[in-house]
Parts: C-alpha cells; structure tokens; sequence
C-alpha cells in the first residue's frame, strides 16, 4: 500500500496526490472530473465514473464447439450473474435449432434479457432491466411470499387431496429460480461497482447479505417442491387423517419460523431474530413426531411421508439461517 502526504493549498484547502500510473492507466487528463466516494467507515474511494450509467461490457461466446444446450444454458446464466450487458452468440455455420432454443428457454427464464438482433449465424441478447428498477429488499420479499405461498398451497393439496395444486407449486419454482438469478446478478454488478451500490441505496456488505438470503429462500421453494411431489402418493394410498394433521401442524410451525425471520428482517429486530433462531428446537420435536408415523408404515407412502418431513424440518432450519444472517448483518448497529 502506498503513504501519501496531506498537503494544504491556498489556505484553506487540502490536497493529496494521485498516483501517475494509476492516472496514465486510465487516461485520466488535466481537469478531468473524478468521483469521490465517503464510505462509513472512513475510507475514501476515487474512481473515474462520475456517473450510475451501466457500462456496456459484452460477452461473445462461440457455438461451434457446443453439443449439449444445457451447457450453453448454464454458460448464458453465468454471463447474466457477471452482470453482462449484451451476449452476442455466434457461430461459423448455421445455429442449429436446440442451440437457438436453449438461447429462446433463457431469454425467457431470466428477468431482462431480450433478443434484440438475430440471423442465421449470431444472436445478439441485451438486458434491458435497469439494476435499479428492482431494489433488493423488494425482490427479497417477493421471493418471500412466493415460497411461503407454495408451502402452504403443498400441505393445502394434501389436506384437500388436489393433485392439480400440488403440480402448480412444482410448476412455481422457476419463478423462485429467475428471482435468485435476479440478485444474483445485481450483487456481482454492485460488488464490482461502488457507484451502483450508492445509486441503488445499499453498503455492498448489505449486497451480500441479500444474495446469501435469496440462496436460502430458493432452497425453500426447493422443498416446497418436494413436499408437493410426494403428496400425491400419499394422497393415492389414503394416508390418515391422523398423520396429515401432524404435517399440517409440523408445517405451520416451520412457516411461522419463516415469516418471524423476514419479520426481524424488516424490523431490524437482533433480538427478536436470536428468539427466532432458538424456536427451531421446538420444530424438530414436532417432525419426529411424523416420523414415528413413517415407522410404521410400510410401502412407498413411508419413503414420501419421510421425504415431506425432512423438507419441512429443513424450511425451519433454513428460517433460522436468515435469523443467523440477519444478527450478522446487524451487529454493527
């Protein structure tokens, strides 16, 4: 690390000098505005961009090579959480048409990308969402909602024995998936950019936070998704009424957990988030108790009715990992 000296100019004003090769590797000319960024803990960051305007970086990739479209697919979702503005695809001869689908299937996945230019042999994807067209804590408490929604509407379809609701909240999870892929980008983008982070109102430790809250959101939807796969057998096999009541009453406890957590969230309740983390005890007691049901079952509706309380036991842990989070994230407060 390099010292510089405070040196005072004029009387009254205080200057310190910039590194040339710094200066010259930015081309950085006489009277050339630069941004000066208080952070607060006392750091002062100069940087050339005076402005939040989104810098135009593009990312190529070439097909020829690619067999396996969900490789592409995988390489397109990486280039969207680097935060690239355009992704051109190209190829020396024809796309073919399961390369162009996969292309087609992230387009309309993720949150922003659009084709905006195509012919035979290139296509050109630019994101047209602004980072700061969804804050955060906004997309946070969508995702939220969304997968407290499908927990409850999977324990709904096993306490109504509605297949049909059970496959719409298998269905729901890519919406899960987009909101994640969503926050993800915008933490790579505000990481790597002090300026964006200040336009969008949030410390990039606080960007942290967020992405580390969408990652254990999604795997709530994740078992959301598996309790509503293996409703249907136990619909099928006529499970009684006894056990499903120690689900339904497993599963509100779980969900009560979760919604305690996004309430400390929002509250910037510490204490109230150590409570919350402690109740998780209480939950563990309660998926035992299905468990015992699954002992004495036989069959496959045992293997189901054993898939359906780990998840809801491990939504309650995963609730209680945002109450950890969020202690972290506020013991500086």
């Amino acid at each position: 690390m390099e010292t510089r000296k405070v040196q005072m100019t004029g009387g009254s004003s205080y200057v310190i000098t910039l590194p040339k090769d710094w200066i010259r590797s930015l081309k950085i000319q006489k009277n050339d505005p630069l941004g000066v960024i208080v952070q607060s803990d006392g750091t002062l960051i100069i940087t050339p961009r005076t402005t939040v305007e989104q810098v135009e970086n593009t990312k190529e990739i070439h097909v020829d090579d690619i067999e396996d479209p969900r490789f592409l697919f995988r390489l397109l979702i990486g280039a969207y959480i680097r935060g690239y503005k355009n992704i051109i695809i190209k190829s020396r001869n024809n796309i073919e048409a399961q390369i162009r689908d996969s292309v087609i299937k992230f387009t309309q996945i993720l949150i922003g990308p659009e084709i905006v230019e195509e012919d035979a042999k290139s296509i050109i994807i630019k994101d047209l969402l602004s980072p700061t067209e969804m804050p955060f804590d906004k997309t946070i408490k969508r995702m939220f909602l969304l997968v407290k929604s499908m927990h409850e509407n999977a324990i709904s379809s096993l306490l109504e024995k509605n297949k049909e609701l059970a496959e719409d909240v298998v269905n729901r999870d890519r919406d899960v998936d987009r909101l994640q892929w969503l926050i993800a980008r915008q933490t790579s983008m505000v990481l790597e950019d002090i300026t964006l982070a200040k336009k969008m109102g949030v410390m990039q430790n606080s960007a942290t936070f967020y992405f580390s809250t969408s990652r254990i959101l999604e795997r709530v939807g994740d078992h959301a998704v598996i309790i509503a796969s293996h409703v249907p057998t136990l619909i099928d096999k006529k499970i009684s009424e006894t056990v499903i009541a120690d689900i339904s009453r497993a599963s509100d406890m779980s969900l009560k957990i979760l919604s305690n957590s996004i309430e400390a969230w929002v509250k910037k309740d510490i204490e109230g988030a150590n409570a919350n983390r402690e109740s998780v005890k209480d939950l563990d007691a309660r998926c035992e108790k299905v468990n015992d049901h699954a002992m004495n079952i036989r069959g496959v509706e045992a293997i189901s009715l054993s898939y359906i309380s780990e998840s809801v036991r491990r939504t309650g842990e995963y609730a209680g990992d945002i109450a950890e989070l969020l202690i972290n994230q506020l013991i500086d407060d």
